[in-house]
């Protein structure tokens, strides 16, 4: 990809941008054979009940009730809740339109929201029974945490102890932007000059600097962070909550996290606190990073909140006034990762080059997205870049191969 320069927020706007803006493209659907929308609920569906099933010992109640979704989803039409499940009206409400079609005729966002909706019905997630509460997901997210890969990450931060501070915090913060390849961000800064060039080539958008000219060092700042996943990805960004803390970027972070299981291993509290353990009984940098952070929780200038809107079908527009207020308070709201991009923007057929600004300019309060790209939504990218990559012939909007850091101030 040719070398354009660092991208600013709002770059490649233009008049085709705001016609593309005032066309209202498409809602993305999973209708279309062979895209990635289709993909995910032909095939990855499907395989995420088995491997659901197989990692627990579920009763045979369970078993039937996943064997009923499964059929459901590949061969019959969405069926709504029960009206006795607790959130039986949400459901209902969003759903009127779509119950008694097809799972690939109803929005691509909703319809995954409501599979693993539905998902943690089968297994008993809501119920009142001894399954209550019980993740299903859990075994996938600790398999990664307590494994070699995080392991070597975390010695990577010994190398990155001593660093300058600008260069640590570029490390850090593409650690946390690539989630599950931070090996290649904590070791930006230890020498490692192919490690950094692969970086910088993989990013069709970069407005680092404008997130740090947001975030100077001795201002009273408040940072929200609105986590996506949980493991390798989480640990990143706990480390760059740290060093925003610790290097004075913000005396305050909220960090925001889903309230219950949501897709395959998104964060919850219970994951943050996982993760605070594995640092904390680390040695080395990893482990000194742990003590601050949970002392940091205990003093209140980290603080872990969550919200039903973060479990929701619906973009970031229609967030509730509850949430809106929250992300006001904010001096910079930082989302992470590829769902909470398609929320902020829009879960549309966007032509690429529509400005991030003009698609956040609802949101209340400066606001950066840090996402590994991993289906068809993009905005904000400048015509050559787009270019660029189109030539390519590469998958680069869902292989996760790219990424972006966008900042509208």
């Amino acid at each position: 990809m040719e070398d354009r320069g660092p991208h600013t927020a709002g770059e490649g706007a233009g008049a085709d941008s705001a016609s593309a803006v005032a066309a209202s493209p498409p809602v993305i659907m999973g209708n279309k054979p062979g895209s990635f929308a289709w993909d995910v609920l032909a095939n990855r569906h499907p395989a995420l009940i088995q491997q659901v099933r197989a990692a627990f010992p579920y009763s045979r109640r369970q078993h039937e009730a996943l064997d009923d979704l499964l059929d459901e989803i590949t061969n019959g039409a969405v069926e709504p809740l029960d009206p006795e499940d607790h959130d039986h009206e949400h459901w209902a409400d969003s759903g009127r339109e779509h119950f008694g079609r097809s799972w690939y005729d109803a929005p691509f966002l909703w319809a995954e929201s409501y599979f693993y909706r539905r998902l943690l019905g089968a297994v008993g997630y809501f119920g009142n029974g001894p399954w209550q509460g019980v993740d299903p997901f859990a075994p996938f997210k600790q398999a990664e945490l307590c494994g070699e890969a995080v392991e070597e990450e975390l010695r990577a931060l010994d190398a990155l102890a001593d660093a300058p501070a600008d260069e640590r915090a570029t490390a850090l913060l593409h650690a946390s932007l690539w989630g599950n390849r931070a090996d290649l961000g904590f070791r930006v800064s230890a020498g490692e000059a192919a490690a950094s060039e692969a970086v910088a080539s993989a990013l069709v958008a970069d407005d680092s600097a404008v997130l740090w000219q947001l975030l100077p060092a001795g201002r009273s700042s408040t940072v929200a962070v609105v986590a996506d996943n949980a493991g390798r990805e989480l640990i990143p960004d706990l480390i760059l909550i740290d060093h925003l803390l610790e290097h004075r970027h913000a005396e305050r972070v909220v960090l925001h996290v889903k309230p219950y299981p949501y897709y395959v291993s998104d964060a919850m509290t219970a994951d943050v606190v996982d993760c605070l353990r594995r640092l904390t009984e680390a040695p080395g940098e990893a482990g000194r990073i742990g003590g601050r952070l949970w002392k940091a929780m205990a003093t209140g200038s980290l603080e872990v909140r969550t919200h039903p809107f973060f479990c929701a079908p619906m973009p970031y527009e229609e967030m509730p006034e509850d949430l809106r207020e929250e992300f006001a308070g904010a001096t910079l709201t930082i989302m992470k990762g590829d769902l909470n991009y398609r929320r902020l923007v829009g879960d549309r057929l966007w032509g690429a080059t529509v400005s991030f600004a003009t698609r956040t300019a609802y949101f209340p309060g400066a606001v950066a997205a840090l996402r590994t790209l991993k289906s068809d939504v993009i905005v904000g990218l400048d015509q050559a870049t787009l270019d660029a990559l189109e030539r390519s012939g590469a998958a680069w909007r869902t292989s996760g191969t790219h990424a972006l850091i966008q900042v509208r101030r």
